[in-house]
């Protein structure tokens, strides 16, 4: 007999694996491969993040610096949290290897001017300075930057912490099923909230853990030192799985959504209350007592001579404060716990395509080009041939434009200086460059405004509809509740609010359902015709994203669905407005002194500048001849103080002013809107236009009548006037 053989594990697979399969059909059971879904995903909404990613590992990879082993924890968990693709040791590579190149750079650049000046007695310490800032803050800033990312990505995060419970809660009311809960809010949520849900089955799918229960665990883990409200909230959900009545497991749903919302609102409360000194203390340091100190800079500059010229002035005003400020006020932001802030579906309102044009900023450009060159126009007459052509001189006076009240002065006031021409120092310069900085202003304000007119129109009527939008999910709830199926219900509560924003958004609805022949998920949120297109809100989405699946499971789920919505509701608009009414005297006291206090002590202190410089450019006259310093008597000694020729020209000086405005008005418009509504782009951009219309407007006015006034006043005060 033959011996017997006990078959394999693989032999027994292989002879009745077919016939298995056949039977039970596996290859019909739909999966979902979150493997690629959260591939694909992140490579559409990481493009901003792309570029550092690539510069890590290409720069990255150049020499290989390894961190310390605390260090490379931290970098790592960051670079978790803001899913990039890279190691610890090439952030701390490419931060190294950046050093060192513009660090090199600024050497040999430097170097090579000495060479070409003919020696290095002319080696620009100035610029060879300012490289090694740079370059030092160059790395700390890439060895910080994915810190950054992951706080970016943390606090859009967490303004979606809320929506992503009620989801959770409202789909396990009726599936207690915390997998497929999970799987239904990260395909109706927004990045990155939704990137980060499709990580937790992504790491399961890939073997990093056997559980979603574990994945999801290690996920809650990275919010343990920012909000451990949503951990809690995650737990009793998890809990509410192990309740065996029905009733005190929706009660332990809602206590979870409860936990959620009483923490946002609690971090909300902490953050207006250590914002308002910081931001108060960076306003002071970083726009009042700049604009302050403008005024001593002429007499300042007259005084030590060359050591301070109109090249230092811009890199202090238009380069170092505005960083700082910049700086300072980002660092404040970033403790922000999240906000309600712009919605992606603003990309689907039909009249985005108007908004994202660039012909905006070309008409604009057209119409600012006239202020712009009658601003240089100064330095075109002294430094091109445009005045030949002309066939005008390169300067010329008051009386020969026929103002005599004036006599000899020149208009322009270029003077030479051991060959080297200096100025403008004139009064015509000087009002002919403050439209240098409006014309800067026109072309921002004139774009922002015309690029945003139509979509800020439908912005109020959206925010109107969230306003009403709590009493009309009542009455949609109690509709459902009768029994009234939801393509009826749209036309019934249409007719019942037909003055109101609501009636026009149910209208749309009911008509997409009953002449467009759309379903009611269709009828609301269908690409090209969804009635939500034409009022982009989370808020509303999320509401209606509910009321369509609960549907699904029947009109009373529906009905308890949106009751809860509707308390949801009611208590965002309770957080919103504490909030606003917290943050209203710091958000009105940072925006007067930016379009009213600092454009107007700014123009003050350009009447100043340029009377100042009119008065040691008369005096310097003056002592020329032998008869004006005997008229002067004791002052005429003073005059050897004063180097008038190296004084800072009030023209560059009012650029820069100008132009140091313009920066701040685009730092602190960022962050009022930041502290106000979160990230919200369409907000940020219009109100910027209209800051810089307003404060720019009021600058040019109080410098232009400023400056003539003070101008006139010291032509009285010297007998300059007959």
């Amino acid at each position: 007999m033959p011996k017997y053989r006990k078959p394999t594990v693989e032999e027994i697979m292989e002879k009745y694996g077919s016939k298995i399969e056949g039977k039970i059909n596996t290859s019909a059971i739909s999966q979902k491969n979150y493997s690629q879904s959260y591939v694909k995903f992140k490579g559409e909404i990481g493009k901003s993040f792309a570029g550092y990613e690539r510069w890590a590992n290409n720069l990255g990879n150049i020499i290989r610096v390894k961190p310390s082993k605390k260090d490379e924890e931290k970098i790592r968990k960051q670079l978790d949290s803001a899913h990039l693709d890279i190691e610890p040791w090439q952030v701390t590579s490419l931060s190294v290897v950046s050093f060192l190149l513009v660090f090199f750079l600024g050497i040999f650049v430097s170097v090579g001017i000495s060479l070409a000046k003919g020696s290095f007695e002319n080696f620009p310490v100035l610029f060879f300075m300012l490289n090694i800032i740079f370059s030092i803050f160059l790395f700390y800033f890439l060895n910080g930057y994915p810190e950054r990312i992951a706080k970016k990505w943390r606090l859009k995060a967490s303004s979606q912490m809320v929506p992503a419970i009620l989801y959770i809660v409202v789909y396990m009311r009726h599936t207690a099923n915390l997998e497929r809960a999970i799987s239904f809010a990260s395909e109706h949520l927004e990045y990155p909230l939704a990137l980060d849900f499709k990580k937790i089955f992504y790491d399961v799918e890939i073997g990093k853990f056997s559980t979603i229960k574990e994945s999801l665990d290690h996920y809650l883990e990275s919010w343990r030192d920012f909000s451990p409200e949503f951990i809690e909230s995650f737990h009793l959900i998890e809990s509410s799985l192990f309740e065996p009545d029905n009733n005190r497991r929706i009660s332990v749903l809602e206590k979870a959504l409860q936990v959620v919302l009483d923490g946002v609102y609690d971090n909300m409360l902490k953050f207006t209350h250590s914002v308002r000194s910081p931001l108060t203390n960076v306003y002071m340091l970083g726009v009042v007592l700049p604009t302050l100190g403008l005024a001593l800079l002429p007499l300042a500059s007259a005084l030590i001579g060359e050591f301070l010229n109109y090249v230092h002035v811009f890199i202090i005003f238009n380069l170092l404060i505005p960083f700082s400020v910049f700086y300072l006020t980002d660092k404040v932001l970033m403790l922000r716990p999240g906000g309600y802030g712009e919605s992606n579906l603003l990309e689907r309102n039909p009249l985005y395509p108007e908004y994202k044009k660039k012909k905006h900023y070309w008409q604009a450009f057209f119409i600012a080009l006239p202020f712009i060159f009658i601003g240089l126009l100064p330095l075109i007459f002294q430094f091109t041939p445009i005045n030949e052509v002309l066939g005008l001189a390169k300067d010329f006076t008051f009386s020969d434009i026929g103002l005599n009240l004036f006599k000899d002065t020149s208009f322009f006031g270029f003077t030479q200086e051991t060959g080297k021409v200096r100025g403008p120092f004139g009064m015509g310069a000087l009002i002919m460059g403050m439209f240098f900085p409006i014309g800067v202003a026109i072309f921002f304000s004139r774009a922002y405004g015309k690029k945003t007119k139509n979509l800020i129109d439908e912005r109020k009527k959206t925010k109107q509809l969230e306003k009403e939008f709590n009493n009309s999910l009542f009455q949609l709830g109690n509709r459902l509740g009768n029994g009234v199926p939801p393509e009826l219900v749209f036309g019934k509560l249409a007719e019942s609010n037909k003055n109101l924003i609501t009636g026009d958004f149910f209208r749309r609805v009911h008509y997409n359902v009953s002449q467009m022949g759309m379903s009611v998920e269709k009828a609301i949120f269908d690409k090209r015709r969804g009635a939500i297109n034409m009022y982009p809100s989370n808020l509303i989405a999320t509401s209606m994203r509910i009321l369509v699946e609960s549907a699904k499971k029947g009109l009373k789920i529906a009905a308890v669905s949106l009751m809860s919505i509707s308390q949801y509701i009611k208590n965002i608009n309770k957080i919103t407005t504490r909030l606003k009414d917290m943050l209203a005297e710091i958000s009105s006291d940072m925006k007067s002194n930016m379009t009213f206090l600092a454009p107007l002590l700014s123009g003050i202190v350009v009447g100043l500048a340029a009377m100042i410089t009119s008065i040691l450019t008369k005096l310097k006259l003056a002592s020329l001849g032998q008869d004006a310093a005997v008229n002067l008597g004791g002052l005429s000694g003073v005059l050897d103080i004063f180097d008038v020729s190296a004084m800072i020209p009030p023209y560059f000086l009012q650029i820069s002013v100008g132009l140091y405005l313009i920066e701040i008005i685009f730092i602190l418009t960022n962050t009022l809107v930041t502290v106000d509504s979160g990230e919200d782009k369409l907000e940020r951009i219009y109100k910027t236009g209209l800051n810089l219309k307003k404060g720019l407007g009021l600058y040019f006015v109080t410098a232009l009548f400023a400056t003539l006034a003070l101008f006139l006043l010291s032509a009285l005060v010297l007998g300059n006037v007959g």
